[in-house]
């Protein structure tokens, strides 16, 4: 659901921020003064393309933000956490336009590229009224649609399932069978294995070369620190420690015979000069068994090169190439027994095959059940918006080729006759955008909490009617209201009274500036924007009588 609007330098708007609740909201106010600035921006949102003129006259740049509450909108979640732009149960989209023409783009605060903007906002809002920016005038939406009228996710989930897992084994089929690809892969993987078997260790292992590797490295070092170290301790310098502590231990003796408190401390030197001596010891024993063995250093560096090779060759980590092993090792079994292994996946395959064939026919079955109905329930719904004699066909036909098909076996296109006698046509061909719009809203109803886009926006769905049809269209976005979150912008006061809330767009000008506001309305200024929308400039009083009521009217239908 879109909770809130910010925009700023946009066109004529100097800065405004909008919030949004759940239910119908309508959009009113005069001609130009910017109605549907709100649609365009979110057009924006959802990767629209940018131009400078839609930054306001003497401004540097335009920033859009959006942000939505995703608690109900598992798809976009998802999508989200797959980009890896997911964040909690929230969504904001950013969107900066510059005065020479290049925008850039957020998605939670992450750069974001125009693709991502646009996948993003299929699942988040939904725009009727222009051509370009309808999911509905896509195909592949249709079928959708179709299918969740119909509640048919099991056995759509069944065939993708059964087609996935269809191509999966015919591209293991093909591994395993590639004739001259299949002896080559042979070849290469007994390269690899007899390489890895020779070089690549366990972790253990691997981690004792290293320590080796370093140790014989500096084995120099080591004997040369470790005798320094012994002549620091027990040498024939006047300054080696056991020399002096020996004095200490003297002095001390001869103070304690004095005090006999000093004792203890006189035993701690006693025990000092007996670890100064074992350290001596050790450190002599470990200069004597430092192994100085260049032989030793050159193998053990090879095979650490050797493994470098092979990790940048396979590039993969030097930790990871015994893993590598056991996986090679076991493509290297199965092609080698590829006879047997061929035999299971022909049968699997075949399984599939037949498993698929009757998902796919009872999904066909369903589906064509489901387009009956929707066809006559939207054709029904057109009439009453204002389209007598309009007829909508939901046709279905073949699709996917012979081999298993995600989608199943149909194509679904929705053909629309706006008039009697007109054959139908394909709803994407439409020519009229209030026609569209109103055919849009028709199928909305009809597929009533069917889809999954949290918020629905209709740009002059009202163009073209008036008088009962404008009432009827209205009644049809609140009750779609109450399912989804709608956003309608609209000039008929008969559409406007259904809203939950009412926002108004209005132009004002200084003689040097102009500026947009847009504003939520209150129960009164709802009564005075309908007598407005009713009675033009000259509002009476029986213009403010008739907006009241057909405000309480709409309210408390």
């Amino acid at each position: 659901m879109l909770t809130s609007l910010y925009v700023r330098h946009f066109a004529v708007v100097e800065e405004a921020e909008v919030a949004f609740g759940p239910g119908l909201t309508v959009v009113s106010g005069e001609t130009g003064a910017g109605k549907s600035l709100l649609v365009d921006a979110l057009m924006l949102l959802a990767g629209a393309r940018a131009d400078s003129g839609m930054v306001r006259e003497g401004c540097d740049r335009a920033e859009l933000i959006a942000e939505f509450d995703l608690s109900a909108l598992p798809a976009a979640r998802a999508w989200l956490a797959q980009e890896e732009l997911d964040d909690d149960n929230a969504c904001q989209l950013r969107r900066v336009i510059r005065a020479e023409g290049s925008s850039r783009a957020w998605i939670n605060g992450r750069p974001a590229n125009a693709r991502q903007l646009g996948e993003l906002a299929t699942l988040l809002v939904e725009i009727h009224g222009q051509h370009e920016h309808q999911a509905l005038l896509s195909r592949g939406h249709q079928l959708d649609l179709l299918d969740a009228y119909a509640g048919n996710e099991q056995p759509v989930a069944q065939v993708r399932a059964l087609a996935t897992q269809w191509r999966e084994v015919g591209a293991r089929i093909r591994q395993l069978s590639g004739g001259d690809d299949r002896e080559q892969r042979l070849e290469l993987l007994r390269h690899e294995v007899a390489e890895l078997e020779r070089w690549a260790l366990p972790s253990t292992e691997m981690a004792e070369l290293e320590a080796s590797h370093k140790r014989l490295a500096n084995a120099g070092r080591l004997a040369e620190g470790a005798t320094g170290v012994i002549e620091l301790l027990d040498g024939d310098s006047e300054f080696a420690l056991r020399r002096a502590l020996g004095r200490a231990h003297g002095e001390l003796g001869k103070l304690a015979a004095i005090d006999s408190r000093l004792a203890p401390l006189l035993e701690l030197l006693d025990t000092a000069e007996i670890q100064l001596g074992e350290a001596a010891d050790g450190l002599s024993r470990y200069a004597q068994d430092v192994d100085l063995d260049p032989e030793r250093y050159a193998e053990v560096d090879t095979h650490l090169a050797r493994l470098h090779e092979l990790a940048r060759r396979h590039r993969l980590p030097v930790a990871e190439l015994h893993e590598r092993l056991g996986a090679l090792q076991a493509e290297l079994a199965e092609l080698e027994g590829a006879g047997d292994a061929l035999e299971r996946l022909a049968a699997e395959r075949a399984r599939l095959e037949r498993d698929y064939a009757k998902a796919a026919d009872a999904l066909g079955q369903a589906r064509r059940r489901a387009a009956a109905r929707l066809g006559e329930e939207v054709s029904n719904l057109m009439g009453e918006l204002g389209m007598a004699g309009g007829r909508l066909v939901v046709e279905l036909e073949p699709g996917g080729g012979d081999e298993p098909d995600a989608q199943g076996r149909e194509r679904c296109e929705l053909l629309v006759s706006a008039n009697p006698g007109q054959p139908p046509r394909a709803l994407r061909k439409v020519a009229s955008g209030g026609e569209l719009a109103r055919i849009s809203l028709a199928i909305e109803v009809a597929t009533l909490g069917k889809d999954t886009i949290g918020c629905m926006v209709f740009d002059e769905v009202d163009t073209g009617i008036g008088g009962a049809v404008a009432e009827v269209v209205g009644q049809k976005l609140r009750a779609l209201g109450v399912e989804r979150q709608v956003l309608c912008v609209t000039h008929l006061p008969q559409v406007a009274a259904q809203g939950h809330a009412h926002l108004r767009v209005s132009k004002h000008s200084d003689g040097d500036t102009t500026r947009t506001q847009i504003e939520k309305l209150d129960a009164a200024g709802r009564r005075d924007e309908l007598a407005r929308m009713l009675g033009g400039l000259e509002i009476s009083r029986e213009t403010r009588a008739h907006a009241k009521q057909m405000l309480e009217r709409a309210q408390s239908a």
